[in-house]
């Protein structure tokens, strides 16, 4: 089987990463890529974005099954478009891509089908807003409607801030057309954890839990970013809390897609704040969650590509998934400044190094190639994961491959995996 990845990230390394186990592919391109999938698949100088590029590869190359990354192409309607020549591909329809690609369709989704989430209001006119502040009081959560790449959500600690968040949102100075509609809610307090499932539309597969570290210091301090690190299972999903959010979250979500002509196929991501042994909803994602998925992939013990194609062919009724006993953990190196203004080009050490140590593996993010240096090349920079008997030795062999890899000015949370710890 020849496959095709598109994407650049720590996400679809790790998905290369996987796919270039199974004994059923015999080729993997990436577009675009980066310098970690340049070692186990061809990477291609197509963008995300370049949907009829990306289609007229495939097309000319008899690619078998595109796998889809990020949310931007599967927003643009990338599934719709490659299987309108009869091309197999993972990943949700435009219109179902929608459950991410607007929050305000998707808080309307789970109070129409009675998903526990957090109360809100929708807006677009900034005295509306204002009111509706005042009216809750803070702290309060403000998010731009559209798609930020997991940077639109404001967690205001005062009024006066989330009314400047809003203004910032609808001026289109924050995140330009994304926030030209405004999502605010009421802020939950309890521990967040990733919930994400694989579906057909109909049948659902839950993955092993996980739990991602949104803010970018220690501590759950500083702005939000798109990950900081992440690690599985997660203490905090208990069997119970397990079967809550099937039922509550992710059943009702998946029926109640289907029942708007939105029927749902790839990989569906709650966001859950679990709290007293209740959860409520914070958001949907319609793809894996980047840094959750390089964790995960290192857990999955089967071959996650029978799996993939039989989402493509719409039936996953006779799959399973056997994960490893193992713990796994991410650690997100970044560069400095990020989740701001970030400076690019610097040389990466201690790559090689890292790489030799048992149990770990590099995933690149932003990174690319110069003068045969592999160099920065984004904000979130590297992921570097380890397996573990329990998530206190994963954590250890994580930083012990972070220990060993540097350029100016590398940032990176020491904490991931803390509160796996504290529930132990």
């Amino acid at each position: 089987m020849k496959i095709l990845v598109i994407g650049g990230g720590g996400r679809e390394h790790a998905l290369v990463w996987k796919i270039a186990q199974s004994p059923l592919v015999t080729k993997i391109y990436c577009a675009p890529g980066n310098p970690g999938t340049a070692a186990l698949a061809e990477n291609l100088p197509i963008g995300v974005e370049q949907l009829d590029k990306l289609l007229a590869f495939a097309y000319e190359n008899k690619i078998d099954l595109t796998v889809v990354g990020p949310e931007q192409p599967l927003s643009l309607g990338i599934v719709d478009l490659f299987e309108s020549h009869d091309l197999k591909v993972f990943g949700p329809s435009q219109k179902a891509a929608f459950i991410e690609g607007s929050k305000a369709f998707s808080k309307d989704l789970m109070k129409k089908y009675n998903v526990p989430t957090a109360a809100y209001g929708v807006f677009t006119d900034q005295a509306e807003a204002e009111a509706f502040i005042n009216r809750t009081g803070a702290p309060i959560v403000v998010k731009a409607d559209g798609l930020a790449a997991g940077k639109g959500v404001i967690i205001a600690q005062t009024c006066d801030e989330a009314i400047s968040a809003v203004r910032d949102m609808l001026s289109g100075n924050a995140f330009g057309s994304a926030g030209s509609r405004v999502v605010i809610e009421e802020f939950l307090t309890g521990e967040e954890a990733s919930f994400l499932v694989i579906t057909d539309g109909k049948n659902v597969i839950p993955l092993a839990s996980a739990q991602d570290h949104k803010a970018v210091f220690d501590g759950d301090l500083g702005p939000n970013t798109g990950g900081m690190g992440a690690y599985s299972p997660a203490p905090v999903v208990t069997s119970a809390i397990h079967d809550m959010a099937m039922e509550m979250v992710i059943r009702p979500t998946v029926d109640g897609m289907a029942a708007e002509g939105r029927a749902y196929r790839g990989v569906l991501y709650a966001g859950l704040m679990v709290k007293d042994g209740q959860v409520k909803t914070l958001e949907f994602n319609a793809r894996f969650g980047d840094p959750e998925c390089q964790p995960l992939l290192m857990r999955m013990k089967s071959d996650i590509v029978p799996i993939l194609l039989a989402v493509a062919d719409g039936d996953l009724s006779k799959s399973e998934i056997e994960w490893h006993d193992k713990a796994a953990v991410c650690v997100v190196m970044a560069s400095e400044g990020y989740p701001g203004e970030y400076r690019k080009g610097d040389v990466i050490s201690g790559l090689d190094q890292a790489a030799q140590r048992e149990d770990v593996y590099v995933f690149h993010a932003g990174t690319a190639e110069k003068d045969g240096a592999c160099v920065t090349n984004g904000g979130r920079v590297l992921g570097v994961t380890a397996l573990g008997s329990t998530v206190k030795e994963a954590i250890t062999a994580a930083y012990s491959g972070v220990s060993q890899i540097s350029w100016p000015g590398v940032q990176y949370r020491s904490d991931i995996g803390k509160k796996a710890l504290e529930r132990e």
